[in-house]
Parts: structure tokens; sequence; C-alpha cells
């Protein structure tokens, strides 16, 4: 069982920055993927970014040289630096986790871009 906690999350004005974390019970370095999802009210989930086995970095076409994933192994943790915030990011931050073919989730973190 993994859980995740996410925390970072808040309300910034647009083109703000913040950074997400997610804490990890399990050894990140052993998942098969882990990164973040977002859902905005009324759609769907959608990928934000993730680590992929094998070295890959995903990232959404919409937030691409805006957001930067991150990790550190040591401390469990999954970074998403969030940077030049646009209200269209407002939404639901997910930090996720696939262990073999099992998805876990956290509870989320609710990230607010208005003036």
């Amino acid at each position: 069982q993994v859980q995740l906690v996410e925390s970072g999350g808040g309300l910034v004005q647009p083109g703000g920055s913040l950074r997400l974390s997610c804490q990890a019970s399990g050894t990140i370095f052993s998942f098969n993927a882990v990164g973040w999802y977002r859902q905005a009210p009324g759609k769907q989930r959608e990928l934000v970014a993730a680590f992929t086995s094998g070295g890959v970095t995903n990232y959404a076409d919409s937030v691409k040289g805006r957001f930067t994933i991150s990790r550190d192994n040591a401390k469990n943790t999954v970074y998403l630096q969030m940077n030049s915030l646009k209200p269209e990011d407002t939404a639901v931050y997910y930090c996720t986790a696939r262990v073999v073919t099992t998805v876990y989730w956290g509870q989320g973190t609710q990230v607010t871009v208005s003036s």
C-alpha cells in the first residue's frame, strides 16, 4: 500500500509561482511511474507531468516551459514547480504513482490562479 500526501497548493495571482510537494510512503525510486494530474471543475482529470519507467519525463503541452517536475529519491518526494501561472491552471492537483499495475492517488491540493 502506497500513501501519497500533497502539499503546497493555494491562491496565487496570474504570473505567480507555486511549488507542490508529494510525500510518498514508499520508495519512489521503485515506482513504475510517479507524477501529477489535475482536474478543473467540469473537466476530466488530465496529466500534468510525470516520470515513467526508463527515465522518460512527460509534460502536458499546456504546461511545457512553465512547469517542472523533479524528485528527491532520498526523501521519497516528488515536486511540481509551477511558474507563470495562468487562470486556466486552476484545478485540484493530484499526485499519482503506479506500482506494477496498481495506481495510487493522493487526496489532492487546490491551486487557484486569480487576481
